[in-house]
């Protein structure tokens, strides 16, 4: 199939470029939100092509994944045809939860996807043919080390964001842990949460070197209380690092007994934590518990089966 797909979730597109198909992503001169092209920082096929909007009018495409409700507007604009239509979404709903609509709840003929069973179930998705397809990962590999004994985090935008991803709670982790908070616009951290440096230090490393440096941390800490299902954790899993983590949204799915420590109890958390820092032998016993819970349940095949018989039954 010919696939007209937005480069929006870089960590996601990345395993969903790895079927069988050819991926057209749009890319405009200033390479903005609606035109980003193809990934500079994730390792994507030669399948993935760059199309500029003036030239999809005479593209072949056999079905479109929209991201964002503005997408479905483009889709009319640059195509001037709908073709068979998906409506991918990534999140959790905002707003008056559990009685938040989802832009495709009145969509005909749009199928519905989300990513977790939670998400599905929060969005009031109406009439809309509705279902799940979880996240698959491009495996990383075995990379635990935990040489340092240090916990890591994975958070975009974590100042702005405050509350939804659990801000205000690193310094009551990093109180059991010196800190390695990984992201975009991560500066003045420590100083916002009102923390010494050297207990909370930010990094934004390329993609490429991210999952080297996340398996030297001892070990990964999801502090986030209100986000889908977090590719930073199941990569984590994957890397083979013992994980601690808010019982919130998807997590308490993701992570099986065995794989992590998972509570809404600061303190439990807060005490694994230390645990882990402590006794290394214990560490990395737990974190190949996560890895073979992710692989098992989070594994590319797995995504890439259920994407395809899906893309079947919508283009049939």
């Amino acid at each position: 199939m010919r696939i007209l797909i937005w480069h929006v979730h870089g960590s996601w597109t990345t395993a969903f470029v790895q079927g069988p198909h050819t991926y057209l992503v749009p890319v405009t001169p200033d390479r903005g939100p609606d035109g980003l092209g193809r990934a500079r920082t994730w390792d994507w096929p030669d399948s993935v092509i760059e199309v500029p909007p003036e030239r999809l009018r005479d593209e072949h495409i056999d079905l479109v994944i929209v991201q964002r409700p503005h997408e479905l507007a483009l889709v009319d604009q640059w195509l001037g045809r709908r073709p068979p239509t998906v409506y991918l979404e990534h999140n959790a709903p905002d707003g008056d939860v559990p009685d938040t609509r989802h832009p495709a709840a009145d969509l005909p003929g749009t199928t519905l996807v989300h990513v977790t069973h939670f998400n599905r179930l929060m969005w009031d998705a109406g009439p809309a043919e509705t279902t799940v397809i979880e996240h698959g990962i491009v495996d990383p590999g075995h990379r635990w080390t935990g040489e340092l004994e240090r916990a890591a985090v994975v958070v975009n935008e974590p100042i702005r964001r405050g509350r939804t991803t659990g801000t205000d709670l690193l310094p009551e982790f990093s109180r059991a842990a010196p800190l390695d908070v990984f992201g975009m616009r991560t500066e003045g951290l420590a100083e916002h949460i009102g923390v010494a440096p050297d207990r909370c230090r930010t990094q934004d490393v390329p993609q490429s070197d991210l999952h080297t440096e996340l398996a030297r941390r001892r070990v990964y800490v999801h502090p986030v209380r209100w986000t889908s299902l977090g590719l930073s954790l199941l990569e984590a899993m994957h890397l083979g690092m013992p994980v601690v983590a808010l019982a919130t949204t998807e997590v308490t799915e993701a992570v099986p007994p065995g794989a992590g420590v998972v509570s809404n109890r600061i303190d439990v958390l807060t005490d694994a934590v230390r645990d882990f820092l402590a006794d290394p032998l214990h560490a990395r016993t737990v974190g190949d518990g996560a890895r073979a819970a992710a692989l098992s349940r989070y594994g590319l095949s797995r995504f890439l089966d259920d994407w395809e018989r899906l893309l079947k039954e919508v283009t049939r």
